[in-house]
């Protein structure tokens, strides 16, 4: 029996010959990351290992993005904390605020040129997940094992068995990354995917952005799986060509094909013509409906950013949407460009000046409200069109408040209306 992409790469990655699904195996590891949340507990843990340093400075990576700039004291001494440590360590990948590599890290990483096809990539973050758009195998782990991570540079895997989601045709207007991967998500269930691999496929992936298919692997965790995986095309090329020209052109890096006869648990055939613009009503990001279905839902605040939405492509359509409009007056709207390049690019293009022209609060990168930490936290009983990746019960601040999920378009079009809406909805019905 053959394997499939991501059980290829693992085998590698053990200086296996083969791996299958099931299969316990230690795996050297290309890059292992943290955040301001994570990293603190792993350094301790990582202290009482007894080693010196980190295995490599280069592959280890430290990014504060989910407090900063830091709401309280107890955030700062996290973000010191960690500061401290990669000093010491000499971390190559560690970025203060405001420096142009810094941002949210699961933009920073592929737009940086860190992740390349082929890498092995463990993360104390649930959406590590990303990277499996470039043809990589990324993960989310634990703190614990990212200290241990950080001390050995291998880890234990095992091996998932893996779901084949075709992709047939194009997508309409309007819809994205964001909607395709809420209808999966909407068709299995939170744990339609537990521990396996989504593995996509079929001639539609090549109408796919990059950008979009960023968003869909980064949101493979929300139906389970352990991680989501693209194959490596030209959009792939241009994208790394650009990301990283001098690992690009030295070659380092490495393409996984699936066998013909590789083994899949299941088969999901997704028709993108059929996907419409979609949003996750509260209180799970499978609890989906179409967009134009949910329209008598008013709302008080719009969230457009995020490591789901919050790259330079979400933002320019954002701008498209939103440029001589205003925003409802009973919403606040928050952007919050995912990286500092992608901020700079907004100012140098004039995206900024629309955004404050039509009503918006502008925010440095952070994830601060997507998890209830800052910069848009939600009171009880308030109601918020998000573009980021859960709407678990109080995620974004009250217990009693609401989360509903898009993708840009809608969120958009709803900070507009006051509603849950589409951007056929606003006046002309087009950009």
């Amino acid at each position: 029996m053959g394997m499939t992409m991501s059980q290829k790469l693992l085998a590698d990655h053990a200086g296996l010959s083969k791996a299958h699904a099931g299969d316990l195996i230690e795996a050297n590891l290309d890059y292992c990351l943290g955040n301001d949340v994570t990293t603190p507990p792993a350094i301790s843990v990582f202290k009482k290992l007894g080693v010196s340093e980190v295995f490599d400075k280069d592959k280890v990576l430290m990014i504060q993005d989910h407090f900063t700039p830091n709401k309280d004291i107890k955030s700062a001494e996290l973000n010191k904390t960690m500061r401290c440590f990669a000093r010491e360590n000499k971390i190559s990948h560690y970025y203060e605020l405001g420096r142009k590599e810094m941002g949210i890290e699961h933009v920073i990483i592929p737009d940086n040129g860190i992740a390349f096809p082929g890498d092995l990539i463990i993360g104390a973050d649930s959406h590590t997940c990303t990277y499996g758009a470039l043809g990589a195998f990324s993960t989310g782990v634990g703190s614990t094992d990212l200290a241990c991570a950080m001390a050995r540079g291998k880890t234990w895997f095992k091996v998932p068995e893996a779901i084949r989601v075709e992709l047939i045709n194009e997508p309409s207007t309007y819809v994205t990354g964001k909607d395709i991967i809420l209808h999966i998500i909407g068709l299995i269930g939170v744990d339609g995917a537990l521990y396996r691999s989504l593995e996509f496929t079929g001639e539609g992936v090549k109408s796919l952005s990059m950008d979009s298919r960023l968003t869909i692997c980064n949101m493979a965790i929300e139906c389970g799986a352990k991680n989501g995986m693209f194959p490596v095309d030209d959009i792939t090329l241009d994208y790394i060509s650009k990301t990283n020209p001098a690992r690009f052109n030295e070659g380092r890096y490495k393409v996984y094909e699936a066998d013909e006869d590789a083994e899949y648990c299941m088969t999901l055939t997704i028709d993108l013509a059929k996907v419409p613009l979609t949003v996750a009503l509260p209180h799970l990001p499978s609890n989906t409906k179409n967009a134009a279905d949910a329209k008598d839902l008013k709302i008080d605040q719009v969230v457009i950013g995020s490591c789901t939405n919050g790259r330079s492509s979400d933002i320019k359509m954002a701008y498209e949407i939103l440029k001589g409009r205003k925003i409802h007056p009973d919403v606040r709207c928050i952007i919050i460009p995912g990286s500092q390049k992608v901020y700079r690019e907004a100012l140098d293009k004039g995206y900024l000046a629309a955004f404050d022209d039509a009503g918006c609060v502008i925010s440095t990168p952070t994830c601060g409200p997507c998890l209830g930490g800052h910069m848009g936290v939600l009171a009880k009983g308030e109601r918020c069109v998000a573009t980021t990746n859960r709407n678990f019960v109080g995620r974004m601040g009250d217990t009693e408040s609401e989360v509903i999920l898009s993708g840009v378009p809608v969120a958009c079009a709803s900070a507009v209306m006051g509603r849950v809406a589409t951007p056929f909805d606003l006046e002309g019905g087009s950009l």
